[in-house]
C-alpha cells in the first residue's frame, strides 16, 4: 500500500524516544502498513535529532519507507495523515501554570495554522505535549478548514492508570478490566471514574465496585493515586513518564485507527460539543468514546451520581478557566 505521512513533534525528546520504535515497528498502524515518519523539534535539537535518525536506520525496519527530520512547520506539516503532537513548552520550576499557558499558546497557535495551511484536511491530529486538553483546542481553534472532531488530546494514559490500580488491587490483569472513564482536564482535576467499568473475576464479569468491595478505597486513595501519578513517577524518576506515556499515546492513536474493540470504551480528550453529560460546550474535555470508521462517539446514557457529577464539574471548571486565559493570548499571540 502507499505509505502514511505521520508526525511526531519533540521528536528529540524522551516520549518521542519511547514512541518512534513502536510505531514504526507496526504496532499503531499495522504490520502492512508503510510509513514515512516525519520529526519535527526545534533547532538547538536537531544535532540530537540526527542521532534518533540514525537509531531508526539501524533498527532496519521494513515498514519505514522514509525518516525526514526537520526544525521547519512547512516540510514537518505537509501532506500529512496523522500529527501526534508531543512537543511542548515545560513547566520550569518557580514557573507560574499562566506563563506555562502563554508559552504554549504561541506554539499550537503556530503548529494549528500549519496544520491548516499543509496537512491534509482528513489529518488526525493527538496533542500531548501540555496542557493537553487546552493545547489541543488552541491548535484546533488556529486550524478552522479541519473538523474539529479531528482532534483530540491524549488521556489513556490516566485511563491505563486507572485500569491498572483496579487489577493490581484485585490481582487480575489490567486486559480484564474494562470501561473506566476519565473526565475532563489531563491534570489533578480529572475525575478517574469507575461506576460503570466491569472486571473480570474468573471467568465471570462483575462491577468494580462490586468486586473490590471497599468504596472509601475506590472513592479516595484511587482517584487520588490516578490524579497524581505523574508528579510520583517524577518525583521517583527525576524525568516524567515516558514509556507509559508513549504505550498510551500507541494505544489512543491505533483505536483511532482500527476502532474500539465491540463493548468497550476509551477515554479520550475531545471537544465537547453536542455531549449529553452537561459538559459546557466549545471545551477540549475527556470522555468516554467509542471509535467505528475512525471516527469517535461519545457513549451516551451512563447514569451520573451526585459524586460523580460535583468531580465532573470540578474538572469542568478548571477547563473554562484555561480556556479563557488562553484565548485571551490568542488573540494577542
Amino acid at each position: 500500500g502507499e505509505p502514511i505521512r505521520v508526525l511526531v513533534t519533540g521528536a528529540a525528546g524522551q516520549i518521542a524516544y519511547s514512541l518512534l520504535y513502536s510505531i514504526a515497528k507496526g504496532d499503531v498502524f499495522g504490520k502492512e502498513q508503510p510509513l514515512i515518519l516525519v520529526l519535527l523539534d526545534i533547532t538547538p535539537m536537531m544535532t540530537v535529532l540526527e542521532g534518533v535518525v540514525m537509531e531508526l536506520q539501524d533498527c532496519a525496519l521494513p515498514l519505514l519507507k522514509e525518516v525526514i527530520p526537520t526544525d521547519k512547520e512547512e516540510v514537518a506539516f505537509k501532506d500529512l495523515d496523522i500529527a501526534i503532537l508531543v512537543g511542548s513548552m515545560p513547566r520550569r520550576e518557580g514557573m507560574e501554570r499562566k506563563d506555562l499557558l502563554k508559552a504554549n499558546v504561541k506554539i499550537f497557535k503556530s503548529q494549528g495554522a500549519a496544520l491548516d495551511k499543509y496537512a491534509k484536511k482528513t489529518v488526525k491530529v493527538v496533542v500531548v505535549g501540555n496542557p493537553a486538553n487546552t493545547n489541543c483546542l488552541i491548535a484546533s481553534k488556529s486550524a478552522p478548514s479541519i473538523p474539529k472532531e479531528n482532534f483530540s488530546c491524549l488521556t489513556r494514559l490516566d485511563h491505563n492508570r486507572a485500569k491498572s490500580q483496579i487489577a493490581l488491587k484485585l490481582g487480575v490483569t489490567a486486559n480484564d478490566v474494562k470501561n473506566v472513564i476519565i473526565w475532563g482536564n489531563h491534570s489533578s482535576t480529572q475525575y478517574p471514574d469507575v461506576n460503570h467499568a466491569k472486571v473480570n473475576v474468573k471467568g465471570k464479569e462483575v462491577g468494580v465496585y462490586e468486586a473490590i468491595k471497599d468504596d472509601s478505597w475506590l472513592k479516595g486513595d484511587f482517584i487520588l493515586t490516578v490524579q497524581q501519578r505523574g508528579a510520583a513517577v517524577i518525583k521517583a524518576r527525576k524525568l516524567s513518564s515516558a514509556m507509559s506515556a508513549a504505550k498510551a499515546i500507541c494505544d489512543h492513536v491505533r483505536d483511532i485507527w482500527f476502532g474500539t474493540p465491540a463493548g468497550e470504551f476509551v477515554s479520550m480528550g475531545v471537544i465537547s460539543d453536542g455531549n449529553s453529560y452537561g459538559v459546557p460546550e466549545d471545551l477540549l474535555y475527556s470522555f468516554p468514546v467509542v471509535i467505528k470508521d475512525k471516527t469517535w462517539k461519545f457513549v451516551e446514557g451512563l447514569p451520573i451520581n451526585d459524586f460523580s457529577r460535583e468531580k465532573m464539574d470540578l474538572t469542568a471548571k478548571e477547563l473554562t478557566e484555561e480556556k479563557e486565559t488562553a484565548v485571551e493570548f490568542l488573540s494577542s499571540a
